[in-house]
């Protein structure tokens, strides 16, 4: 008998878009769960050989190629707890070793690698620094440090400038940019647009002896990119009129830029030609472009999907890139738009008149948003009966600078706001049965869940908190670094310390007693964002009001990137469903 639909799109396999080494392209790396987990793999494209280079217990993500295309430099860690060091790996196969032991291990704020140089971004408790390392060995020499934090952008083609953005101000969400020499770690130029608005590091020109790199600002209110010349101090704006917001990358030669457009959950394509401006629509049809790329030959490559289409990577021309062997996912539901005032969301439905059991399935971020993306665990929810509802709410990304930041100083309820009037017209609509809802979400959506159970307890049937903050207090105490510094900008520039009653009443912990719904807690051993220590904290309270609860704890960091376990996750939380809302147990 053929295995459940929902288990397959899980197992599909999938590729991230590759990409290459500047000097080589034919030499390339990328991402891929082809073998249960992801993990990194080479690909050299003359002879078509593809080469496993990780191959971790929790998987391996971060990675990038020399340009020269002789290492691959990965990013180890213990167990998913996102804490570790550099490792180096040659291309065509040899030994790991680690980038420089002189560099202790840390949370990673970067990497970028030149033909002569390696620069690294590390941060610990309250030290944040960059430091470079020579390919012709010698110690590390550190190029930064500060209290605040900093992210590591990319170096120059000819490796004398480097890039970054920084929080010294004390805002880590509306970062200032720094130019530094490579050579004796100086300051060259700065920009900072006085904390209002975010500035960010692109990419550096792909160009011999241009020293212009890719910025991306909000003085339109919207992220925008824009050109900085750091040794001339000239910037050059471009005019685009396009809502949302814009990524942009470089054209190999310099002579263009290809701008990725996001809106309304939704991803566009153009060519914008520096000389004329002129700007050139890319067909790549309704979805999302997770990522795109300009081969040295002009052809666009960019991995996209959309809800009812499996993720492929591909040529803006049809071709297909790379397609690993194996089964495909089955495709899934299309998405529809619901809009409710100015709160955009989308809407998965199975077959068939509602009022539908509905889970609200809330993203995490909560600077990050909700696209029309293939998704496996809204498509599953869908084979099993339930209609999805997936809410842009404020504090979202993709809607221009004003929607994002209307929760600062305000977070949990600005958010829970949104999710309950789009709950309010789900339900008046027919779509969603006012007595099978189901909140859920990760992370920061695990958050938003156990909030909205404490607050809004008589609105919702059940609560599925994945990796959650629960105990804002405790986790602030024990979480990374640089969610810390992540925090303090979100709670209005102050910490628990300074404001505690800020963070008591937008901790999940103070409302507990109110609880109603039964919840189920997924909760990761080595989560470094959303520590187990809070969670405990919280599940003992719900334990002293005897609330009903049921906590799954997985041994990984925050989530998991073994197939298996993700599909294991989403097995509890609709098992748990099911035997309180009589609905269909997991299908086999």
């Amino acid at each position: 008998m053929s295995e459940a639909a929902w288990r397959r799109r899980f197992r599909a396999p999938r590729t991230s878009l590759p990409r290459w080494a500047e000097d080589r392209p034919h030499r390339l790396l990328y991402r891929s769960n082809a073998g249960g987990k992801w993990e990194l793999y080479a690909w050299d494209a003359e002879r078509d050989d593809h080469r496993q280079v990780t191959d971790r217990r929790e998987g391996t993500l971060l990675g990038q190629i020399d340009p020269d295309g002789e290492r691959i430099v990965w990013f180890d860690d213990t167990d998913g707890d996102e804490f570790g060091r550099w490792q180096v790996a040659p291309f065509a196969g040899g030994d790991t070793v680690t980038l420089h032991d002189d560099l202790s291990p840390a949370y990673s704020s970067g990497l970028a690698l030149g033909r002569r140089v390696a620069v690294v971004g590390s941060s610990t408790d309250g030290d944040n620094r960059v430091d470079a390392v020579a390919r012709k060995g010698g110690a590390p020499r550190t190029l930064y440090r500060h209290t605040q934090l900093a992210w590591l952008g990319n170096i120059s083609r000819d490796e004398s400038l480097l890039a970054i953005h920084h929080s010294e101000h004390g805002d880590s969400r509306h970062p200032a940019v720094r130019a530094l020499d490579v050579a004796s770690g100086a300051s060259v130029a700065e920009l900072w647009d006085g904390g209002k608005a975010s500035l960010s590091i692109g990419r550096w020109s792909p160009a011999e002896g241009d020293n212009r790199v890719v910025l991306h600002h909000e003085r339109n209110g919207r992220k925008e990119p824009m050109l900085w010349s750091p040794e001339s101090r000239a910037e050059r704006m471009l005019r685009l009129e396009l809502p949302g917001e814009t990524h942009a990358t470089w054209y190999p030669d310099a002579s263009s830029l290809l701008l990725r457009h996001d809106h309304a959950g939704r991803t566009s394509l153009f060519c914008y030609d520096l000389a004329t401006d002129a700007v050139r629509a890319i067909p790549t049809g309704d979805g999302r472009v997770a990522d795109a790329a300009v081969r040295p030959d002009g052809a666009v490559w960019l991995e996209w999907s959309n809800a009812g289409a499996p993720w492929q990577v591909r040529a803006a021309d049809g071709a297909s890139i790379l397609a690993p062997a194996g089964e495909p996912a089955p495709g899934g539901v299309p998405y529809r738009d619901l809009h409710v005032g100015k709160i955009h969301s989308f809407v998965a439905s199975p077959p068939g008149a509602g009022p539908h059991p509905t889970v609200f399935l809330v993203h995490g971020g909560p600077d990050s948003h909700v696209s029309d993306e293939f998704a496996p665990p809204v498509q599953a929810w869908v084979d099993h009966g339930f209609a999805v509802v997936l809410v842009n709410y404020r504090g979202s990304t993709g809607y221009g600078q004003e929607w994002r930041d209307a929760i600062t100083g305000n977070p949990g309820f600005t958010e829970l706001e949104d999710l309950v009037a789009v709950r309010e017209r789900a339900v008046a609509d027919g779509l969603a049965d006012p007595g099978r809802l189901v909140l859920a979400g990760g992370s920061w959506g695990g958050y938003l869940t156990l909030l909205g159970l404490g607050m809004h307890p008589e609105l919702w049937s059940l609560g599925l908190a994945v990796v959650p903050v629960a105990d804002y207090l405790a986790a602030y105490e024990d979480e990374m670094e640089p969610l810390k510094a992540f925090d303090r900008s979100l709670f209005g520039g102050v910490s628990p310390a300074d404001d505690p009653e800020r963070y008591r009443l937008r901790s999940p912990l103070t409302y507990a007693e109110n609880l109603r719904a039964p919840v189920l807690v997924l909760a990761g051993e080595n989560d470094p964002r959303c520590p187990i220590r809070q969670i405990d904290n919280y599940l003992r309270r719900l334990e002293e009001l005897g609330k009903p609860h049921e906590v799954r704890r997985f041994d990984a960091g925050h989530g998991s990137q073994r197939t298996e376990e993700r599909i294991r996750h989403l097995e509890w939380q609709i098992d748990f469903v099911a035997r309180h809302l009589g609905t269909r147990p997991p299908m086999r």
